[in-house]
């Protein structure tokens, strides 16, 4: 055997292991977009760190029901669904939806001071007014979409935070108006 039969076949060899190699190792898809998702008005509260929440509007044009199970966004270390109700002493506060957000098929679900919101449970760098920052929605069928909103100054919705544990943060009298 020459040097030249023996280079052409460990060459082969190589090139066979390293299809084989790429063959086999495929990335997981995406997430896909919602095509019956949209959303309008939406926008986030100031705020240095802390808490903070995200409202706006949120639609959608499918034939079913769509539901929203959790929230991301770069600007906060954890995301929570939102509602606020009255509690046994008539006093309204936040606390965690258990099943996420159902946004009936052709309707929509507002998100608003005093409501249903997205809460940003630990902002890891201020939310300046005038700033834009992104949200993205999971929902029970996989399927996501990304929103970019606005962050505004905002001073109302007083509510407290009626959560059980939240990994060792002082909800305490969590003032939205703050």
């Amino acid at each position: 055997m020459n040097t030249r039969t023996l280079r052409f076949g460990a060459i082969a060899l190589l090139s066979s292991l390293v299809l084989a190699g790429c063959a086999g190792t495929t990335a997981p898809a995406p997430a896909a977009e919602s095509a019956s998702f949209s959303s309008s008005d939406v926008w986030v509260k100031a705020a240095d760190g802390g808490m903070t929440a995200g409202f706006g509007e949120l639609t959608n044009t499918g034939d079913t029901d769509l539901t929203v199970v959790s929230a991301t966004s770069p600007a906060t270390s954890s995301m929570q669904l939102h509602e606020t109700v009255a509690n046994e002493d008539g006093q309204m506060v936040m606390r965690e939806v258990e099943g996420g957000f159902v946004i009936p098929a052709h309707g929509s679900l507002a998100l608003a001071p005093g409501g249903n919101h997205l809460m940003f449970m630990d902002v890891t760098s201020p939310l300046r007014a005038g700033d834009d920052t992104t949200i993205t929605l999971t929902f029970s069928d996989a399927s996501t979409a990304d929103i970019t909103a606005p962050v505004k100054e905002f001073a109302g919705a007083n509510e407290n935070y009626d959560g059980g544990d939240m990994g060792g943060m002082d909800m305490g009298d969590m003032d939205m108006g703050k």
